[in-house]
């Protein structure tokens, strides 16, 4: 059995070490598997990337991939599968925050048959905002593109290497690893894992990269917001229309009655809204189809280490 640990690198050249230390001590404790380390720089700002240069050139079980600008954790996950030649692929965090040392709770869920098995955390060590933006997420997940309600989602989770060859034909540059891993397969399980604090930094998401991430993933694997974004259009025409005949029947009850037009300007104001939400949903669909008939890249390789 042979395991590739993929592993995007961002903001973390004093705790991949740690990381990278803690799989190989981990993978000892089984012997005769046989692994590799996948390390992708997505265009760190610090020195990661010659951190990762400096552990791959001392051991030939790890490779470093520099990706030639910030393209995000999931076109760095899909730069990192593309290099992948395990029997089982196994994507982690580089902050140690996702515990290394229980890869092979996933490995053993994973060989009772599933396809995917991800790690859940009962206990998160993650801030409140964040454990809010994770409900959330899976609210969503849930409703749009196709989530099980019973399945927790999170950055650490292992994958047969059917899957990860499917994951990397998507050819467009709106990756997003649970929708591509959704559409593939329903075999899916769950183990429960430890989650531990950081060992260094923040967190490299914002606000908006995780409303962006959202949106990416949201728009690139269903249409279930556009037909959204059709009963919200029939609803309001509804309501205007229901309200226009309101006001002509008050108008021939009693014609003295003057015109809201405090309530017209209301009603107004309200439907111009929902036209231009509505107008900038199906903008972000018809951009992302521009963008992909133009072949933007999902990644670009500045440099390898093998």
């Amino acid at each position: 059995m042979k395991l590739s640990f993929v592993i995007p690198c961002y903001r973390s050249e004093n705790t991949i070490e740690t990381v990278v230390q803690e799989i190989r001590e981990t993978v000892a404790t089984r012997p005769g598997t046989d692994y590799e380390i996948v390390l992708v720089n997505d265009c760190s700002p610090d020195n990661v990337w010659q951190v990762i240069k400096k552990l791959a050139a001392a051991d030939n079980h790890i490779k470093g991939i520099c990706l030639a600008k910030n393209f995000g954790q999931h076109s760095a996950l899909m730069a990192g599968y593309g290099q992948a030649t395990g029997d089982y692929i196994i994507s982690l965090d580089d902050d140690g925050q996702t515990p290394a040392s229980e890869s092979f709770k996933l490995v053993d869920k994973l060989e009772e048959g599933y396809d995917v098995v991800y790690g859940y955390y009962q206990h998160s060590a993650q801030h409140l905002f964040r454990r809010f933006g994770t409900w959330v997420n899976k609210k969503m997940a849930e409703a749009i593109i196709g989530q099980p309600k019973t399945l927790r989602t999170t950055s650490f989770f292992i994958m047969r290497k059917f899957i990860v060859d499917e994951i990397v034909r998507y050819p467009n540059p709106f990756a997003y690893i649970s929708g591509l891993v959704f559409r593939a397969t329903k075999n899916l399980g769950n183990v429960e894992v430890q989650h531990r604090r950081r060992l260094e930094g923040e967190s490299g998401y914002t606000i908006a990269g995780l409303i962006g991430l959202w949106i990416n993933g949201f728009t690139a694997f269903s249409v279930k917001p556009l037909r959204a974004a059709t009963f919200i259009g029939v609803i309001c025409a509804l309501v205007g229309f229901v309200a226009g005949l309101y006001v002509v029947y008050q108008k021939f009850l009693n014609p003295e009655i003057p015109v809201g037009y405090t309530s017209m300007l209301a009603t107004l104001l309200f439907v111009g809204g929902m036209i231009m939400l509505l107008l900038g949903l199906i903008g972000e669909y018809v951009g992302r189809i521009y963008i992909s008939i133009n072949q933007s890249p999902q990644y670009v390789v500045r440099e390898r280490t093998f």
